[in-house]
């Protein structure tokens, strides 16, 4: 499946059949959180955190392209990504678009 940032995909007409959503929300844990306290106090990237930041992006995308394909799409059409904290050791992030369905 065409998934794409852009409100246009060149050359193909389409119709829109609606918005599509994929969310996961991951919690980290406890070997992470121990990491990430010792490295604020030095400074620099906390890997746990974007392994499992780019985890969730990727488990959001799939459960996009999942929502997407049930309802008989070929592409989706203005993807974002969307995070936020739900509390001190929950992330969640979700992907959406439009999901769109190709005619000649």
């Amino acid at each position: 499946m065409l998934i794409v940032t852009t409100e246009n995909i060149p050359g193909k007409n389409y119709e829109v059949l609606g918005s599509v959503f994929g969310v996961t929300t991951q919690s980290r844990n406890f070997a992470s959180d121990l990491g990430a306290g010792l490295k604020s106090i030095v400074g620099g990237e906390i890997k746990g955190y974007t392994k499992m930041l780019n985890n969730s992006r990727f488990e959001a995308l799939k459960r996009l392209e999942k929502e997407a394909a049930t309802l008989g799409a070929d592409a989706v059409v203005m993807m974002r990504f969307d995070s936020g904290s739900i509390s001190a050791d929950m992330q969640s992030v979700a992907a959406y678009g439009t999901a769109v369905k190709f005619i000649d």
